[in-house]
């Protein structure tokens, strides 16, 4: 709070929310932040003056009020304070004058202010307890599904990059994120591996959606007709066989993300264009679904980890799973990543994933022989997610021996396994890749 104190104004640019463009789809939350005006709904005003007048009203403990007027027509109250309309009622207690008879204001019990609390420093959820949910990707997007799976009823928030969800949650722009790590065919998504590392957010759950992939296109449009297919890279890769059967003129184009090429296509009115999305994707822009279910393989699977800036509890009623990231001692040796493995071998530790990832830092190690000259090495971070939670001792006890043959560990998260039963949907006849 010491940071935050009404007396260091400044500090106040530190809380920067992205400059959103109102359209009808609602833009994505992009990398451009102003400082200009900060606006906190759950406490403080519109400007920095609003904020400091109310932190020292409630501080000091000064009560003071301005009588609505009589024909307001129950109009309601806006507070002033040293001059600034204050945007909330700051519930100040009437005081009573020599110019006004003790029977012309009313004598309620007095109310102590209340203290100031995180949540009144922060853009607080727009409908009570609501959560904000930041993904990357715009309306449509199979991330933005995965939100609304992780945390239901929620309040969505489109993101242009996968960075930028993680800084919204940094700045409580968001409370959460949910952002795709691996697929079951196209493999890991290493640029969301890396910012893990980059960030400082925790990891408090998992959630695996299946993905059902749509040929979308305009009303009108034929297949015959199509001469190019865009979409994100993955979903080209994982309907590559499905197109060529069913559009073999038609050429394949990379965007940033499947419910993006649906709009860029009905943006454009493009009727020779066809995008690969969701379903929700044509409903959401007016779309025709030529073909359902173009995916190659009906085992497709993305998993999405859900983020938040403090971690949840340990627990053992339920199986859990833990996320970590290392870097090996290079002066323990040969054998050092095979000493980290047997570590959890040992204790009957089930590995679910390992990655492993460029060491920026220190990309290379240069070791001497004598034999052979100077050797160079490249160094690793390597990412291992086990199914144990911290608050078991085997776990604690694996991590501790871990720690002797590595230069760095750090936990990204102990948290629930996603239970949820899945049995891929049958095959449809647009997704028979025969």
């Amino acid at each position: 709070m010491q940071a935050m104190s009404p007396s260091t104004p400044n500090n106040l640019k530190s809380f920067i929310r992205p400059a959103l463009a109102p359209t009808r789809m609602g833009r994505p939350v992009r990398c451009a932040f102003r400082a200009d005006s900060v606006y906190f709904p759950n406490g403080v005003g519109h400007s920095r003056a609003d904020w400091q007048s109310s932190c020292a009203i409630l501080s000091s403990k000064v009560l003071s009020l301005e009588q609505p007027p009589e024909n307001s027509g129950g109009a309601e109250h806006v507070a002033a304070v040293n001059g600034h309309r204050a945007a909330v009622d700051l519930n100040l207690v009437p005081i009573e004058t020599k110019d006004s008879p003790a029977s012309a204001v009313p004598a309620p019990a007095p109310q102590p202010p209340k203290p100031l609390s995180i949540s009144d420093l922060a853009p607080a959820p727009m409908h009570g307890s609501q959560l904000r949910v930041a993904y990357q990707g715009v309306p449509g997007a199979y991330s933005e599904a995965a939100a609304g799976k992780a945390y239901p009823n929620c309040e969505a928030i489109p993101c242009d990059q996968f960075e930028v969800a993680f800084q919204a949650v940094e700045l409580w722009i968001a409370d959460r994120a949910v952002l795709p790590v691996e697929n079951s065919l196209g493999g890991s998504i290493h640029r969301n591996y890396d910012l893990l590392l980059r960030h400082r957010l925790h990891i408090v759950g998992e959630v695996q959606m299946p993905v059902h992939h749509c040929l979308l296109a305009l009303p009108g449009s034929r297949l015959e007709r199509l001469s190019r297919v865009i979409s994100h890279p993955q979903a080209l890769s994982q309907c590559e066989h499905t197109i060529t059967r069913l559009a073999p003129q038609a050429t394949r184009e990379a965007v940033d993300d499947t419910a993006g090429a649906a709009e860029y296509i009905a943006t454009n009115r493009l009727h020779d264009t066809a995008a690969i999305a969701s379903a929700r994707a044509a409903e959401l822009y007016g779309m025709e679904v030529l073909a359902d279910g173009v995916q190659d393989d009906c085992g497709n699977v993305t998993r999405f980890l859900m983020l938040a800036r403090e971690p949840i509890i340990p627990r053992t009623d339920r199986p859990f799973k833990t996320s970590i990231v290392f870097a090996h001692n290079g002066g323990e040796g040969t054998g050092v990543l095979f000493k980290v493995l047997s570590a959890f071998a040992f204790r009957n530790i089930s590995l679910t994933k390992i990655e492993s990832r460029p060491h920026r830092n220190n990309p290379i190690r240069v070791v001497d022989d004598a034999n052979v000259g100077t050797a160079k090495h490249f160094e690793y971070m390597f990412y291992v997610d086990f199914e144990a939670s911290m608050a078991e001792l085997r776990a604690q006890n694996a991590l501790a021996e871990v720690q002797e043959y590595t230069s760095f560990l750090r936990v990204l998260g102990s948290y629930p396994m996603d239970m949820t039963p899945w049995s891929p949907p049958p095959p449809t006849s647009g997704g028979d890749s025969d």
